[in-house]
Parts: structure tokens; C-alpha cells; sequence
């Protein structure tokens, strides 16, 4: 039945790369399966609903109205401000401060699109103002906010966690290292491609002026800043689920945003609610059509026969790791980071189980891919956003957002894959065996 799978996910790839509704595609993948395979959709259809009451998976509305209350609050700006003082006087100083900002962002949100809500009309126009075209500013913003599905706690490695039964912390200290380094080389390339550019730097100060102005925006930026803190230590610490630290990072964010910074009144915490409970509405819409299309490429032995397809056509594990690559790198560029890891992971987990590949590394593996295809065409939705928010042609952002993602993003992806201890050096500093 191999053929049938396969003809359900051409389908699939088709319908989507031509802009085809998200649930007409998955739709129209299960009618195949359903009306070719020797599956029947009423039974998967109620398995499906039943998997969507899991707690772990309310996580994502709550990380998700986190990232939207941040973007209209003046948190994200306060924020900004501070990193911006360290880095304003160095040549490609602003570009360093999109990159961390959008890390700092993703590590509170869990999401890439706030990354660039959230930074992207404070910086986008600052950056122009500097010196640096805004396609280029908006492709740097646009794959920094990517950071915010590597740096923890991460949507994506929350539902490969829950798919995969692994743990999601474990998936969540996989990605870090990786994407703190992600963060360094799209600076390191910031600063190289700054040299090109025309730019007005900040005034220098004097060592007491410089004091002065950290010690300000310090205090602050003070309230932003324990948002992380208290969410990253409350899960690494064991003292909070990634749920409950998703409902504390909601909680914290509304006082916050209306007494200290002011930023939050009844109108912009609706029009938040608003476009949280759509983005979610979408995600689990998704998250429902993927389990079901998933649930019947297994009740069909297509993950065993995946394998022996495979295996037939090379044992060399480094060649096959290629392959896997490859094939991440081919369907992120067709679907979303959450589809993707609930129709792809089941189907390669037994492939990484018999090469030996750790399952935590194998989540570092499905990160650092999935999200490459944020901005990588044609879905890229991501950098689509990015480009309806800097207010420039699409055309004009891929060139440059290519150039950060061969040079920033691609070494690390290799890396990942190749080099266990990078994904593995933390889960096994909290105590994991892998």
C-alpha cells in the first residue's frame, strides 16, 4: 500500500503547492487514502478528536496568545531598547539586535510569526532610517524569528514530543544549542554584510553616559526580562509543565502590559485574543487533518515499509542521513513545521531507531529543518508575513533571506545531523540517557 500512501501525499504536495486551502489539502490526502486504502475515515475521525483533548496540547493557544498580548503590550520594545544600547555604535550593531531580539522573543512566545510581529514594525523602518535596505532588513528579521522555533520552549518540539512519546524537555534542550548557534553565525553574516551598507551609527558616550543609559533601560526592560526567566527556569528547573508555564507566560504578560508599560487596554487585548484564537484555530485544524492522514499511513504499515524502501536502496547511515535531510528539507518547503513533524516523524522514527540515531537527536534533526521551511519557498509563510509587514516585494526578500540561510543556517543543519553531542550535550547535562 506504499503506492497509495504515496499517491495521498502527491496529492497533498500539489494541492498545496498550488495555494489550495490547507484543509481542502488534507482533505482531498484522505479521500484518497479512504476511498483506495483499507482504511475507513469514521473510526480515525473519532480517534483524531480523542487525541486533541491531550493537556500537553494546550500549551500551544496559551504559548500562542503569550506571543500576540507581547507584540501590543511594549514588551518586545522594551526589550529592543536594551539590546540596542550594547550594539548601536558597531557597524551592523542594529542587524545583531534584530537577530538576539527575535531569540529573546521566540524563547518567550514558542512561535515564529511573533518574532516578526513583534519586531518587525519596530525595526524593519529603524533599520531603513540606518542605512540598510529594507529587503534586507526585513529578510534579517524574518529568518531571526525562526529562532523562536529552535530557542525553547519551542511549539514544534512540544508536538514532537507528544507524537513521538518523548520527552518534551529532552526536545526542548536539543534544540537550544543549535539554535543559539543559528543566532551567532546570522549575526556573524549581519556583520560581514554590513560592510556593504551606508550606515548611520549611534553617537558614541562617554563610559558614565554609557552607565547611565544601561542602568535606565535596564530597569526598564527589568519586567520584560523575567518573563523568560521565570518560564525557561521554571521548566528547566522541574518546577512547571510546559503548560502551566505557557498559562504563567499569559498571566504575567497582561498586568505587565497594562500597569508597567502601558501598551494594553481592552481594545488591544480583544483584537490579541482575536488573532490568537485564529492563528490556533488554524494550527489545530492542522494538528487534527495530519493526525488523521498520519494515523492512516500507520494502520497501513507504511513507516515499515518506508524503511525496507530505503534500506534497499543504501545501508551507508551517512548516505541515509542525507536522504533524510533532503526529504525534510523537500517538505518543509510544501507544508508548515507542526504538519510536517506529525506526518513525517512517525514515519521515520522506526528509519532513526534502526540507523541507531537518538530520538532527542532525531527531534534536534526534525527541528532544525522544519523550520528552515518558514522561509524557504514556496511556503515559506514566514517570510511571506515578514514581507506584508516590512511592506516590500516578496521577490526582493528571498535573495537575501537565501544568502543568511546558506551561510547562517545550513552549517548548523549539517552540524546537527553529524554531530550528535551538539543536540545531546544538555539533555544529558539534565540527566537523560541518550
Amino acid at each position: 500500500m506504499v503506492e497509495v500512501a504515496l499517491l495521498a501525499i502527491a496529492v497533498l504536495v500539489i494541492l498545496l503547492t498550488l495555494g489550495v486551502p490547507l484543509p481542502f489539502c488534507f482533505g482531498a490526502a484522505l479521500m484518497v487514502m479512504n476511498l483506495i486504502g483499507d482504511v475507513t475515515m469514521k473510526g480515525n475521525m473519532l480517534w483524531g478528536f480523542g487525541q486533541l483533548s491531550n493537556p500537553v496540547l494546550l500549551a500551544i493557544p496559551l504559548f500562542v496568545l503569550a506571543g500576540t498580548i507581547m507584540s501590543s503590550s511594549g514588551i518586545a520594545e522594551s526589550l529592543l531598547r536594551l539590546v540596542s544600547v550594547f550594539v548601536g555604535r558597531i557597524r551592523g550593531g542594529l542587524g545583531v539586535v534584530a537577530t538576539v531580539s527575535c531569540a529573546i522573543i521566540g524563547a518567550i512566545s514558542g512561535s515564529g510569526l511573533t518574532g516578526v510581529a513583534a519586531i518587525g514594525p519596530l525595526l524593519i523602518p529603524e533599520m531603513e532610517k540606518r542605512g540598510y535596505p529594507r529587503a534586507y532588513a526585513t529578510a534579517l528579521v524574518a529568518n531571526s524569528s525562526i529562532l523562536g522555533l529552535l530557542i525553547p520552549p519551542s511549539v514544534t518540539m512540544i508536538v514532537f514530543g507528544w507524537v513521538t512519546d518523548t520527552s518534551i524537555l529532552a526536545c526542548f534542550l536539543s534544540t537550544f544549542v543549535p539554535g543559539l548557534l543559528v543566532m551567532l553565525l546570522f549575526s556573524a553574516v549581519n556583520l560581514h554584510q554590513a560592510r556593504k551598507f551606508d550606515l548611520v551609527l549611534d553617537e558614541p558616550m562617554t563610559l558614565p553616559e554609557f552607565g547611565r543609559e544601561v542602568s535606565k533601560r535596564t530597569k526598564l526592560a527589568f519586567p520584560a526580562l523575567l518573563m523568560p526567566v521565570m518560564i525557561l527556569g521554571g521548566i528547566y528547573g522541574g518546577i512547571m509543565t510546559p503548560t502551566e508555564a505557557a498559562a504563567l507566560a499569559v498571566v504575567y504578560a497582561i498586568p505587565v502590559g497594562i500597569w508597567i508599560y502601558k501598551g494594553l487596554n481592552v481594545t488591544t487585548i480583544t483584537q490579541a485574543g482575536k488573532e490568537a484564537g485564529t492563528a490556533v484555530g488554524s494550527i489545530m485544524f492542522m494538528i487534527l487533518f495530519s493526525l488523521i492522514l498520519s494515523q492512516m499511513f500507520v494502520m497501513e504499515n507504511i513507516p515499515q515499509e518506508l524503511v525496507k524502501s530505503i534500506f534497499s536502496i543504501t545501508e551507508d547511515k551517512t548516505t541515509l542521513l542525507i536522504l533524510i535531510n533532503l526529504l525534510l528539507f523537500l517538505v518543509g518547503m510544501v507544508v508548515n513545521d507542526v504538519t510536517a513533524i506529525i506526518l513525517i516523524a512517525p514515519l521515520l522514527m522506526p528509519l532513526m531507531q534502526a540507523l541507531e540515531i537518538s530520538p532527542i537527536q532525531f527531534a534536534a534533526i526534525m527541528g532544525v529543518n522544519t523550520a528552515m521551511g518558514g522561509v524557504t519557498p514556496p511556503y515559506a509563510s514566514i517570510l511571506y508575513f515578514a514581507s506584508r509587514i516590512g511592506n516590500v516585494k516578496f521577490v526582493d526578500v528571498v535573495r537575501p533571506a537565501m544568502t543568511l540561510l546558506l551561510f547562517g543556517y545550513l552549517p548548523v543543519v549539517v552540524l546537527t545531523t553529524f554531530w550528535p553531542d551538539l543536540s545531546l550535550f544538555l539533555p544529558r547535562l539534565f540527566g537523560y540517557k541518550v
